[in-house]
């Protein structure tokens, strides 16, 4: 049997992607090979990755999930990124006796690491087999991650002191310092190893990348140039996006029901990511904003974050006390509350659905382009301050949410927001827009499609592999 290994970092939005690839492959007659590293942190739940990859098992029996055992790293750093990159080197043995022992029965054609995973490059070179990186960000997102070492090396500072000041980087429109993720904007050790890390992103043989042509041909053709590796070589980028999440089965939510019975295009999705966690006065200033936009709205609402419990296993959502009294009464017929989860595709893709406020995760961003919905960003998190303002400047697929990068976001501001998209020209122009994305990216995958030409390569080259 010919396998493909797939080495995702843990969360559902690395694993997620990677195992939308998996099902491309195994299609092509692949079986996959899933390593799954244990918690980074003994208090991080896995139970969303847990019921993901049961439902993934039991529909997909051609992928297997290979659970490494718990191990001991050394590392003394405090710095949590320090310590983030030791762990996964710490990984190594584990992941090449689990390869080992995949070849008694396989034969392994590619392992393909996430990018944080750089370190696995070295087991796959000690067992001589073809090494790829898995981009589950956006290629602009590539582009800085390419081009970090070259920027280190020419500053000698941080990049928290520049504040808003414009960051120029090939490939991308002007980035306010401010909004590189948080963990690069200190120089220090961490940054280090991160650069460290992402100097061996021009090793492998390709890098794969969940995007598609059309949406950032102008990105890929600077990374394809050399722009972002000045004096070294570029690998292959192989865009075989969009990757999008299938429902596995299971009960129709209720809220799908309740979209039913709404007129069509009139809705507000909000949603802001397995990791968006909003604080609980900000909740409230977003329900009253939705109330006073009197638009008609679908929100999922999250617990608010705990700092004596980061990483909760469930997600108890009191909206009693979150809520400001009355507010599901008064809204009642033209909003909906959902508590913790919603499934995110159907709604989006749901003749009824219109709008999305987003905290601009990649996946997100990805089924809203492929639904065709317009957005509005709200970023929160790791790189999604840069996504936003691709998504704004760049692709005109969103407008942005002032006071995002503040204390908070006023009601003001959603009711502002929500009915510019929805009710003023401009936000007409903005869903339009959006619209006529989703063609685009629905073709990447038919006959001749760029993505689909890009996948049928990659396995070209793996089964000609001795």
């Amino acid at each position: 049997m010919d396998t493909v290994v797939l080495y995702p970092v843990t969360g559902i939005g690395h694993l997620a992607p990677m195992t939308e690839f998996a099902k491309l492959l195994v299609a092509q007659g692949f079986s996959v090979a899933i390593p799954i590293l244990p918690p980074m942190h003994p208090s991080v739940s896995t139970s969303d990755t847990d019921y993901y990859i049961n439902c993934i098992s039991s529909s997909h029996p051609s992928i297997a999930f290979h659970r490494l055992p718990p191990f001991t790293d050394e590392c003394s750093s405090t710095n949590v990124g320090v310590r983030f990159f030791s762990k996964l080197r710490a990984a190594n043995p584990l992941l090449r006796d689990l390869l080992q022992s995949i070849s008694q029965t396989s034969n392994i054609r590619a392992i393909l690491t996430d990018f944080f995973c750089t370190e696995a490059f070295e087991v796959a070179a000690d067992l001589q087999l073809p090494a790829y990186v898995f981009f589950t960000c956006s290629a602009f997102i590539l582009a800085y991650f390419l081009y970090l070492p070259t920027l280190h090396s020419e500053m000698t500072s941080g990049t928290r002191e520049l504040g808003e000041t414009p960051i120029h980087l090939p490939g991308l429109p002007p980035i306010p310092a401010s909004h590189l993720p948080n963990f690069m904007l200190d120089r220090d050790e961490g940054l280090q190893a991160l650069v460290n890390a992402f100097s061996r992103l021009p090793e492998p043989k390709g890098i794969i990348l969940n995007s598609f042509e059309f949406l950032e041909s102008r990105t890929l053709k600077t990374i394809r140039e050399g722009h972002c590796l000045p004096n070294r070589e570029t690998p292959p980028v192989y865009c075989v996006g969009p990757l999008i999440s299938e429902n596995e089965g299971g009960e129709r939510h209720e809220c799908l029901a309740w979209l039913d019975k709404q007129p069509k295009g009139s809705v507000v999705f909000l949603c802001f990511g397995s990791g968006g966690r909003l604080q609980a006065e900000q909740v409230k200033e977003i329900a009253m904003g939705l109330e006073r936009s009197k638009q008609r709205f679908l929100w999922v609402v999250r617990s608010p974050p705990d700092p004596e419990n980061r990483f909760p296993s469930s997600d108890e959502v009191n909206l009693d006390t979150l809520l400001p009294v009355g507010f599901v009464e008064r809204t009642e017929g033209r909003g909906m509350v959902v508590k913790a989860w919603a499934p995110q595709v159907e709604v989006l893709n749901h003749e009824a659905t219109d709008g999305f406020v987003t905290h601009c995760g990649w996946n997100s961003v990805l089924e809203a382009v492929c639904a065709g919905v317009g957005m509005i960003a709200w970023p929160l998190y790791a790189e999604q301050k840069m996504n936003k303002v691709v998504l704004v400047e760049e692709m005109k697929l969103a407008v942005e949410m002032k006071g995002y990068d503040k204390a908070m976001v006023v009601a003001e501001e959603v009711e502002k927001r929500v009915r510019w998209l929805m009710e003023s020209d401009g936000g007409k122009e903005l869903r339009n827009k959006a619209k006529e994305m989703k063609d685009p990216a629905m073709a990447a995958f038919s006959n001749g499609g760029s993505s689909r030409v890009a996948v049928l390569e990659l396995v070209s080259q793996w089964k000609r592999r001795c």
